[in-house]
């Protein structure tokens, strides 16, 4: 029976910020006791600041609201920025929070299906052991226990190659839209390996665009619209990919857009 009060984020011309004053705003208005909080930010890309986390922290402490960190994309944060873990800002912000990461974006083993909560506070803890319990989902499968201890383990390298690669594939996607279709717009993502593309100069709606970029450009995106109404006009792409499937892909995104004159 829980109620989604979504508050947007604050879009500017190269990165997204935080709205604290509308956050405040809603818990108060809308009795608000859980807040959801995702770091780095899906699907913007942001990192945010110990400034930024601090400030809301401080709002949620203020009016008794659990914070639930979503931090899967930690490992994937970008030059020029830090990832902070919410529970390590100070004593006060781990007992108000469960920070939750996982495995399975980094070294691609989701189907595993194991993941990593961590819970600070003691009473906290239990009551989540204790609803974990009734559900009947309480136990990791093996393979998913050993593929995580085996990631953790042995994976540093590996995944050092990894971000070299992703940082390239990011920097030739924002090279390629800006040369070839200069009418959408792509923020730089500051973490994820997530693209958000601003297609709001586009003459088409956004039923008209996803349908252009099934059937034209043969390309199956994640559309902005599952994010909510904020995102409609934008399309997100996953660039953790060979960069031989990205340049076709956006091979074929540009041979579309050229065949509509944009």
């Amino acid at each position: 029976n829980r109620r989604l009060i979504n508050v947007p984020l604050i879009k500017g011309e190269e990165r997204y910020t935080i709205d604290f004053e509308g956050i405040e705003r809603a818990i108060v208005e809308e009795n608000v006791t859980l807040f959801l909080l995702c770091n780095p930010h899906n699907p913007v890309g942001r990192v945010w600041t110990e400034d930024e986390l601090k400030r809301l922290g401080d709002i949620c402490i203020k009016h008794n609201v659990l914070i639930v960190s979503d931090e899967i994309h930690a490992d994937f944060v970008w030059k020029g920025h830090t990832h902070k873990v919410f529970a390590a800002l100070g004593e006060s912000y781990a007992e108000h929070c469960i920070v939750c990461t996982a495995p399975s974006k980094t070294f691609n083993i989701a189907g595993l299906q194991v993941s990593n909560i961590f819970i600070p506070n003691d009473s906290l803890r239990r009551r989540f052991i204790k609803e974990i319990d009734r559900a009947g989902y309480s136990q990791l499968n093996t393979m998913g226990i050993v593929g995580c201890e085996g990631a953790y383990k042995v994976g540093a390298p590996w995944l050092d190659e990894l971000k070299e690669y992703i940082q390239d594939n990011i920097q030739f996607t924002i090279d390629y839209i800006a040369k070839y279709m200069p009418k959408i717009h792509v923020y730089r993502p500051e973490g994820t390996y997530l693209m958000w593309l601003d297609c709001s100069q586009l003459p088409l709606s956004p039923k008209e665009r996803d349908e252009w970029i099934v059937n034209d450009a043969k390309l199956w995106l994640n559309t902005g619209s599952m994010f909510g109404i904020d995102g409609e006009d934008f399309e997100r792409i996953n660039v953790a990919c060979p960069r031989k499937i990205l340049e076709e892909g956006l091979e074929s995104w540009r041979r579309a857009y050229e065949a509509k004159g944009f």
